[in-house]
């Protein structure tokens, strides 16, 4: 009976309201998906988006049901593992538009660098939630926090993948705000990163150079690394209020924008479904965000918190990164917008990571 009463506290805990809003982003997606490549039949990309999201959703619920503080215990050997998937990945990994960031299972392949996220950010997590110290963390404290996040992050930058390596730094970002850093540190590290930034420039490729270049002089280059951000941004403003209507955008249906199934979907979505479909799917996203933070708030531990903080850290950087990219904010990359791009990995890693912030919900009145 006892099992059986807490069991089911805690399925009537389960925040059916943040699961309600990332189904809804998966429903525009999959419709905008399908519209944005009804001319490519056979590349089944609808079929696969919708088996994607299927798994998600059952991957969230086994997600949730998992204790976190198990999964925290064991996060050392899912970080060591993920670090030797990185190394067989740029050892073997399978090449896409440049980058050696694909792993190849059968007729399937899959990015494990997004997956490796939601490792990094309960390895964080528990080392952030075990430090006894007091206000402020000291230098060797941060430069180990530093290490953890930084090591996948170095693998990821060497397949090359710039755009989902930056993606790792907003949970560390976030954690050690949380945790507590000197102002005297802080300052030091805006420092060094200031000076860094000037040397990064040296290592970057030529077409993460001339994407910078572009986005400081759209005008450079219009009919060459301009041209999708220009199609983008004509997408977005011809919707009006209320859009063209579904499978009526003109960008989208005669191929003028690029890649608009995957990272420029958001693109699609302001030319068919107008201001108002930007303005409800931004009302998701921002809802599944603040969601998140509400249960930080009222997770039972600071494992908990820094868990669901984390994750809050990614999301935000996703929709800012990306939403910033299409409207010519934000140089291009290749950070997805969560539950919205197409992508097997994308999806999944958005629902893990919804799975844990549910997981941390679920336990917040558990003794």
């Amino acid at each position: 009976m006892i099992g059986a009463s807490t069991s089911g506290r805690l399925w009537k805990d389960f925040d059916w309201l943040l699961f309600a809003a990332a189904i809804g982003l998966s429903i525009i997606s999959l419709v905008e998906i399908y519209s944005s490549t009804m001319a490519q039949p056979a590349e089944n990309f609808f079929v696969r988006q919708l088996a994607w999201v299927c798994v998600g959703i059952i991957v969230l619920f086994i997600v949730a049901v998992i204790d976190y503080h198990l999964i925290a215990e064991q996060i050392p050997w899912f970080y060591l593992l993920a670090i030797g998937v990185l190394l067989y990945t740029l050892a073997m990994g399978h090449t896409v538009s440049g980058s050696k960031s694909w792993v190849r299972l059968g007729p399937a392949a899959f990015q494990p660098s997004e997956l490796i996220k939601m490792v990094v950010v309960v390895a964080l997590a528990r080392y952030l939630s075990e430090l006894r110290t007091s206000r402020y963390m000291t230098f060797s404290q941060i430069a180990k926090a530093c290490l953890i996040c930084l090591v996948p992050v170095a693998l990821v930058a060497r397949q090359p993948d710039l755009g989902t390596a930056l993606t790792y730094l907003p949970a560390l970002a976030v954690g050690l705000f949380i945790r507590g850093v000197r102002p005297a540190v802080l300052i030091s590290l805006i420092l060094i990163f200031l000076l860094v930034l000037p040397i990064s420039w040296l290592i970057l490729k030529p077409y993460q150079k001339e994407r910078i270049l572009t986005f400081l002089d759209p005008d450079r280059d219009p009919l060459g690394k301009g041209y999708q951000v220009t199609q983008s941004k004509i997408a977005i403003g011809s919707g009006g209020l209320v859009g063209r209507g579904i499978f009526n955008g003109s960008q989208n249906r005669l191929g003028f924008l690029p890649t608009r199934h995957t990272d420029f979907i958001f693109s699609v979505v302001g030319e068919e479904l107008g201001f108002a479909g930007v303005i409800v799917t931004l009302g998701l996203l921002a809802f599944i965000i603040f969601r998140s933070i509400h249960n930080a708030q009222t997770a039972r531990d600071s494992l908990g918190l820094f868990i669901v903080m984390g994750i809050v850290g990614i999301y935000f950087f996703h929709v800012i990164v990306n939403v910033g990219m299409v409207i010519g904010f934000m140089p291009t990359t290749g950070i997805p917008l969560p539950f919205m791009s197409y992508g097997g990995s994308s999806v999944l890693t958005a629902f893990i990571a919804l799975g844990l912030v549910l997981n941390v919900r679920r336990r917040r009145y558990v003794n």
